[in-house]
């Protein structure tokens, strides 16, 4: 078994296949990767563990089959976990399709939902019911891959928050080696 400890990002990219590297940082769920990697930067004292850094880099034009799905399996095959960026922009691609599919029905990872149009709790969590909101729910439709198989993995559903994130970032229930049941959970509001 690979040494699970890096946290696994997913988030949708619009421009595979590109020859430039650049273009991936225009794209919004790849700034909030970013801003991971930048408060890592700052202090080292949150708790994210890049895994996108445990092999070799690629180009968004390297082939699919020979070099980029292997090195996201990778990826993933060392992570604890996987942060999955959804917003209103996320599409269906192939790649989050990929990374959903092998983190949870190959890995079993616990999924740590990160919801980048939204900032706090009672955005995405009817407080009064204690119940996520229909258009949290609704969004699991954009990619079905997620929909899907998100019943088989603890599941942390949190807005786009650094506090919250740290918070999820350091729960031993949303690692691989001390994962909860699979469910759907979120912090009360």
């Amino acid at each position: 078994m690979a040494n699970k400890t890096g946290n696994y990002c997913a988030f949708y990219v619009t421009h595979i296949g590109s020859d430039s590297n650049l273009a991936a940082h225009g794209v919004k769920d790849f700034v909030y990767y970013n801003m991971l990697r930048a408060w890592k930067g700052k202090d080292s004292t949150f708790p994210f563990i890049d895994s996108h850094n445990k092999n070799y880099n690629v180009r968004d034009s390297s082939d699919w089959e020979k070099t980029l799905k292997p090195r996201l399996r990778d990826r993933i095959n060392m992570s604890k976990n996987l942060i999955f960026f959804l917003s209103k922009d996320t599409k269906n691609s192939r790649a989050v399709r990929e990374e959903i599919n092998h983190a949870i029905n190959v890995n079993a990872i616990p999924v740590i939902v990160v919801y980048t149009d939204y900032k706090e709790k009672s955005d995405i969590i009817d407080c009064t019911s204690k119940t996520l909101k229909k258009k949290i729910t609704d969004m699991w439709g954009q990619v079905p891959t997620f929909k899907n198989s998100k019943d088989a993995v603890p599941v942390l559903h949190i807005p786009y928050k650094k506090e919250l994130i740290r918070a999820a970032l350091s729960d031993p229930d949303f690692r691989y080696s001390t994962k909860t049941k699979p469910s759907d959970y979120f912090f009360p509001c």
